[in-house]
């Protein structure tokens, strides 16, 4: 008897049930790895008996080792926020450059190119080199306070620009984010050469490259709260992310406000990339390489596509990072020299190897 259209999509969900549960199990075992190697190496089972009893209270062997000790302060103090702020630094990323690739119709756009990673580095650069100051609980964030409000400012003025004349288009978003990015970048390297300090260009130089070594329990909540918010929310968007891969004309004929959506996903992946610039400085490629890799295995559905290249990308960042960070010995690579290290050959095979669209596979 041969199958039927409903046998066909029983058989996708599966595929798609499938590749969620090994997705979300190698994020746990990737976590458990990434705490367990560095210049200190701790066994899995070691890391995975701490973090059990961290976490649950439940303990599985001596309970004196597991509350107290080097290897407890390594896993639990030092490695473990670092590696969830790379699996939700990651999540974001690929996040904001599935929804933006959607909403400007384009598959090369991502938070980075449409000029926020600028605006958050204009931001840093100016708190760093000019060492400008806030009252309050604003000052003592410092360069996180105004790396986050860079990017928020690139974000207005590419909404700013792209609606003058008119409505919003993909084509008047990305020619307003080249706008931004080079006036951000120009301001950036005024700010530098006037300054002249040698310590606060090797400063901004670390913030522009990117780097998860200043990781801290105290800085996860926010992050993890954006993002919790902004997936789930943006997990049921799916049917207007697709109808927007449509185009304009059928987008509008089916109803949907293309200028209402667009900017509201424009604000919501500026939010994200500002928390995440904030923490971690600039990671490139990460919104642009995985957003492409994920959607040509599961294919252009952001109701698949979404979750796939959420965790995808969550799996990558925190191997990135341990690569990063164990490359070299007493000493580490900024991450976002090893991002790039990976997605520029990848993007350049992509582009030689194939036309490559929102068709998917």
């Amino acid at each position: 008897m041969p199958p039927t259209h409903f046998d066909s999509i029983l058989k996708k969900r599966s595929v798609f049930t499938m590749i969620i549960l090994i997705l979300s199990a190698a994020v746990v075992c990737s976590v458990i790895l990434a705490v367990s190697i560095g210049q200190v190496s701790i066994p899995f089972m070691e890391s995975y008996r701490i973090l059990v009893y961290q976490l649950t209270g439940i303990p599985i062997g001596d309970i004196g080792e597991l509350a107290s000790g080097s290897q407890v302060d390594i896993i639990w103090h030092i490695r473990l926020p670092r590696v969830l702020l790379a699996m939700i630094a990651g999540s974001g990323l690929a996040l904001c450059g599935t929804v933006m690739q959607a909403s400007v119709q384009n598959p090369l756009a991502d938070p980075y190119i449409l000029g926020i990673s600028s605006g958050a580095s204009l931001g840093a650069t100016f708190s760093i080199m000019i060492g400008f100051g806030a009252a309050g609980i604003i000052g003592g964030m410092g360069i996180a306070f105004w790396a986050f409000i860079g990017a928020l400012g690139a974000a207005a003025l590419v909404l700013v620009l792209a609606s003058i004349g008119g409505k919003t288009s993909s084509v008047k978003l990305v020619l307003a984010g080249t706008v931004i990015n080079a006036l951000c970048s120009a301001f950036s390297n005024f700010i530098v050469y006037f300054a002249k300090d040698a310590e606060g260009i090797r400063s901004v130089t670390f913030w522009t490259m990117g780097s998860l070594a200043s990781a801290k329990w105290d800085k996860l909540p926010l992050i993890a709260i954006v993002m919790l918010i902004a997936v789930l929310f943006l997990l049921f968007q799916s049917r207007i992310m697709n109808t927007m891969l449509m185009g304009d004309e059928t987008a509008v004929t089916l109803g949907v406000n293309l200028h209402f959506y667009r900017r509201l996903y424009m604000i919501i992946s500026s939010m994200i990339t500002g928390v995440i610039v904030a923490t971690c400085g600039i990671i490139g490629f990460v919104g642009l390489i995985v957003p492409h890799l994920v959607r040509s295995v599961v294919g252009s559905d952001h109701k698949r596509l979404l979750p796939v290249a959420v965790l995808a990308s969550a799996i990558f960042l925190i191997w990135t990072d341990v690569l990063a960070r164990t490359v070299i010995p007493n000493g580490e690579l900024p991450i976002g020299i090893v991002t790039a290290l990976f997605g520029a050959p990848m993007f350049m095979y992509m582009l030689m190897k194939k036309s490559y669209g929102f068709g998917g596979k």
